[in-house]
């Protein structure tokens, strides 16, 4: 409707259109999604149809994800709907990962979308390429931090209950390349668009000019799903059109470059990327680009920003920088690998899993203290 009156208003035509706003029911983009992938299965003979309405209607609304993903194929949790058991230990590992979920959430993607959102409240005038870069690698920080937690809450939530979700993320800052970026980023929805949409079109089975026509419909109707905004369509057809040159001499120069390399182009198409993702307007949108290349000619950090720019954010960029990178993992191997080794030495034994417990009770309390005190924790969803 918007884009009608735009036309008409163009062409000189008189209409009586009035865009009105719309309210969608939240969750809409994966409740969606996930009833589409259980109509397909069961047309394709991929699973048995399910007649019980009340085990369907779990599928569908099944609250730990329904909001914000990840999205649950029915044939990953269709044996779990009728028949799972609630065990102990289950319900400890999935209380575990909501933990780090939250922490992620509410420790690391809050107060990185707080800086993002004083950066991008600034006029385009009053932006520097520093401001700029900064409020984008913020934003960048935020929606990881932000989706991959509420992914791991989720997850864990659903282990509780005796559900088994798949993962949703795997560090994709690391990629080396976009093929690499969109196996490790939000990976229940790369796996939907290519499972229902991407090989149903023929994938890369008809020709060079085909698979090129199927990556750009699929990751333009990618933006398209995450908003009616051409900012959406631009960022997914930005993706696409690197997935495409990856195709040709784009991703045999990147087999010849260091790896650095790889991942400095990486960041660099992701980061500009979001920041179609970001901004409210496609003018906005350029505009801050332009801002991030010193094309606006402003000088120096905004008072606005600068004054929050003090020790405690610095330690928190720097936590989110260091975490988005697989330390994680490879602190839990190293723990695992003492747990082992610790086996049976009584004044030993403890040591591991007293200090993980101390990590998690800390972790549970100063995000619980954060959201208590009615610290900013923005629900970015609302737009998807």
């Amino acid at each position: 409707l918007e884009n009608l009156v735009r036309l008409f208003s163009f062409l000189h035509i008189s209409h009586s259109l009035a865009p009105a706003p719309l309210h969608l029911p939240i969750g809409i983009s994966f409740f969606t999604f996930q009833a589409l992938s259980f109509v397909i299965d069961v047309y394709r003979g991929i699973v048995v149809p399910q007649r019980n309405p009340l085990a369907v209607g779990l599928y569908i609304a099944l609250f730990p994800q329904l909001i914000a993903g990840p999205i649950v194929r029915y044939h990953d949790i269709a044996r779990e709907l009728t028949k799972r058991s609630v065990r102990l230990e289950d319900f400890a590992v999935g209380v575990e990962r909501f933990v780090y979920g939250l922490g992620k959430k509410v420790l690391l993607a809050n107060p990185m979308g707080a800086m993002a959102d004083r950066v991008f409240a600034l006029g385009l005038d009053q932006l520097s390429p520093a401001a700029a870069w900064l409020g984008i690698i913020c934003y960048t920080l935020q929606i990881y931090f932000d989706f991959s937690g509420y992914s791991d809450m989720a997850i864990g939530l659903g282990r509780m209950f005796g559900f088994h979700f798949l993962e949703n993320f795997n560090y994709p800052y690391i990629s080396r390349s976009i093929r690499e970026f969109w196996r490790r980023w939000h990976i229940s929805l790369s796996n939907w668009f290519r499972d229902y949409l991407y090989v149903p079109l023929g994938g890369n089975r008809k020709g060079a000019a085909r698979t090129v026509c199927n990556l750009l419909i699929v990751f333009l109707l990618c933006g398209f799903w995450h908003g009616a905004s051409w900012n959406f369509i631009i960022w997914g057809l930005w993706h696409g059109t690197f997935l495409v040159l990856e195709r040709g001499r784009v991703g045999s120069l990147l087999e010849r470059s260091p790896a650095w390399g790889r991942h400095l182009y990486v960041l660099l198409v992701v980061i500009n990327a979001w920041v179609f993702f970001r901004a409210e307007t496609l003018s906005q949108a350029i505009g801050y680009l332009g801002a991030m290349y010193g094309l606006n000619g402003a000088a120096g950090m905004h008072p606005y920003v600068a004054i929050t720019l003090d020790a405690e954010f610095y330690l928190t960029l720097t936590m989110a920088l260091v975490l988005s990178c697989p330390v994680f993992p490879a602190l839990s191997r190293y723990l695992q690998r003492l747990d082992e080794e610790f086996h049976g030495r009584h004044a030993l034994a403890i040591v591991v899993p007293a200090g993980k417990l101390f990590v998690l009770s800390f972790l549970l309390l100063f995000s619980t203290m954060n959201l208590a005190t009615g610290a900013y924790n923005p629900f970015i969803y609302f737009r998807f």
